[in-house]
């Protein structure tokens, strides 16, 4: 996602997939190199990371351990989002770096990919039989591998138990739909759920409850969307480099996404995560498809604290689908630090499990996952299934991504979600914008 609570409305570079977004992860830079930058760190004993604010409460654990197993700090640097990917790019371009690694979001990879050492040695079948195969996947640009990912997440379903498990809306949702009231698994119960809870409460004659909500500020939920349709190459084929947009299963998609605006709150087209907690966090949601993270970091004075539930993300007819939010520890060619660095990367992948007693809460190993699921974890397991299932797809290696996440993909959700639009026409003028960007 790179995600916390002090975070409410992203800038448009800001947008992210794993978002990790409306997080209270409050954390320092520690001290002892600066944003300033000069030389990578010369001691022998000394390595310097670059993270953003969610990696610097992820990894801090893990180079505490460092530290105290071999000896060597491993300063963490702390930089806004949009300013590490401009420092990171800066830095690679000139081959002067003052950093040994870097902590990058997975949608950065395929634009740093020349200026960081391959990391194939690395990943042994071991290592990648304990990764999301989302992962293995994403962190190959061309064939090598060029970044170890170090925590993921996804979106997964947040549904309020106090309504689900109320006997009279149980009783009263059998009666309509036919079938029990549960957390749905699918579009169409999804549908009829939504339906079911939009409702004016209070009776002033205003819906104060609603079913979903429906975010058109950010792109990452309906192309999970599109995955869940069935379709392989979201947005285009980064292989072949056709523009795959405007093909029946990105309108199939774009088209549930948009048939639950009747559900949803109005102002869709500002919608973004923040806004989609907060709506949450009041009461005014029966459920929120939302990143994993959050099932653990719900702020106390929430009308809903001790009434969230977790499940899986809900499946088209291509099955479950979430997009994976992961990052990944690259490492640039311009290092004099290379085999050190690398060696702190094996550590942090070795202890991934230390990354899950943060205020994230997040890993990258299938089985540090493991290791969490039971009571007070619920989202582990949802995030598990989620994050295993084969149409979780990793978004198209291309160094254009953000610029067509930018210039495309949020402004047509933002005209999708408007009343009157004509889904079709919407997709056939992104195409073109999209082929005009990678041509």
């Amino acid at each position: 996602m790179e995600l916390r609570t002090r975070k409410t409305a992203f800038a448009t570079r800001t947008r992210l997939t794993m978002t990790i977004a409306a997080l209270g992860a409050s954390a320092l830079a520690l001290s002892g190199c600066g944003v300033g930058g000069g030389e990578a760190s010369a001691g022998s004993d000394e390595l310097t990371v670059l993270v953003e604010g969610g990696g610097l409460a992820e990894l801090q654990p893990v180079a505490d351990a460092y530290k105290e197993e071999t000896g060597t700090t491993v300063t963490l640097v702390e930089l806004p989002y949009a300013g590490l990917y401009d420092r990171i790019s800066s830095e690679l371009s000139s081959g002067q770096v003052s950093f040994d690694i870097a902590a990058l979001d997975a949608i950065w990879l395929s634009a740093f990919a020349d200026g960081v050492v391959p990391l194939d040695d690395l990943f042994t079948d071991e290592v990648e039989g304990d990764l999301f195969p989302g992962l293995v996947s994403e962190a190959q640009v061309d064939g090598t591998f060029v970044g170890m990912p170090v925590w993921t997440n996804s979106e997964i379903l947040f549904y309020r138990t106090d309504l689900f498990e109320d006997p009279q809306e149980q009783a009263d949702f059998e009666a309509k739909y036919g079938y029990e009231l549960a957390p749905p698994a699918t579009w169409e119960e999804y549908t009829d759920v939504a339906e079911f809870f939009t409702r004016d409460t209070d009776g002033d004659g205003q819906t104060d409850l609603y079913g979903t909500d429906v975010k058109g500020a950010v792109e990452t939920e309906w192309l999970a969307t599109v995955s869940q349709a069935g379709e392989e190459h979201m947005v285009l084929d980064a292989g072949s480099g056709e523009v795959t947009i405007d093909d029946a299963e990105h309108l199939a998609a774009l088209d549930f996404y948009t048939s639950l605006l009747p559900y949803a709150p109005s102002g869709a087209a500002q919608i973004d995560w923040g806004g989609s907690q907060n709506l949450f966090y009041q009461g005014q949601l029966a459920m929120m498809r939302f990143w994993g993270h959050a099932y653990a970091s719900t702020p106390e004075d929430s009308v809903v604290k001790d009434s969230i539930g977790a499940a899986p993300m809900i499946a088209g007819p291509g099955g479950v689908a979430g997009v994976p939010g992961a990052w990944y520890l690259s490492v640039p060619a311009a290092s004099d630090k290379q085999d050190e660095a690398k060696e702190f990367i094996s550590f942090a992948y070795e202890h991934n499990e230390l990354s899950l007693d943060t205020s994230l809460g997040l890993a990258a190993r299938v089985s540090a996952f493991e290791s969490k699921v039971g009571e007070g974890n619920e989202h582990y397991e949802a995030l598990l299934e989620t994050l295993n299932a084969p149409q979780t797809l990793a978004r198209p290696a291309t160094p254009q991504w953000q610029e067509i996440v930018d210039s495309v993909l949020v402004p047509l959700l933002q005209k999708a979600v408007e009343p009157g639009a004509d889904n079709a026409a919407l997709l056939a003028d992104a195409k073109a914008q999209i082929e005009a960007i990678v041509e």
